[in-house]
């Protein structure tokens, strides 16, 4: 099985991803995507992301090595490598992607009904800014780039499955399991 979880930066998916991993452990694996960005604070090479060059990157793209990737910025790279899929299906595990707006809509198109795929929406551009700013690690800069692409991003909400807001951290949690549960029944 196959969930996908998108949100525009700051609207909290991967605290929904921190969830089921600590609340089902053993039941879901995390794809790690590959991204030439640089780590932000205590980030790990393999655990949070695979941090690779913009150079290897390319490389890889020649290679035919991703499943889906995105050029989400100038220069600025995120996929999803096909030996991420291979090591978690031999894992045994649900695969549980935490990726980009476009990058969700691509493995949707991709997996089609064997995919769950949820957006997980702020419930304000107002409040997904405050969210960025309280983060503390980002330039004005990039937030403001950020707010302009999570309008953009959100317009895309109705290409997935199921939208939870992520208003109440401790409701959109019980919204997201409550759906992950239905589509495991139901599939």
């Amino acid at each position: 099985m196959i969930i996908i979880l998108c949100a525009p930066s700051g609207s909290g998916k991967s605290t929904m991803v921190r969830h089921l991993l600590d609340t089902y452990p053993g039941c879901y694996e995390l794809s790690i995507s590959a991204t030439t960005r640089l780590p932000r604070g205590q980030e790990q090479h393999g655990k949070e992301y695979y941090f690779i060059t913009k150079e290897e990157f390319e490389q890889h793209i020649v290679n035919n090595d991703f499943i889906e990737y995105e050029q989400v910025y100038d220069g600025l790279y995120y996929g999803t490598l096909k030996s991420e899929i291979d090591r978690i299906q031999s894992l045994g595990r649900t695969i549980l992607f935490d990726i980009d707006v476009k990058g969700g809509i691509n493995l949707k198109n991709i997996f089609g009904d064997n995919a769950l795929s949820i957006f997980i929406a702020p419930p304000s551009i107002d409040a997904l800014s405050a969210r960025l700013h309280a983060r503390g690690d980002t330039s004005e800069e990039m937030i403001q780039k950020r707010l302009a692409k999570a309008e953009i991003e959100m317009a895309d909400a109705p290409h997935f499955d199921h939208i939870v807001v992520n208003d109440d951290l401790s409701v959109a949690k019980q919204s997201l399991e409550d759906i992950i549960n239905s589509w495991k029944r139901n599939s």
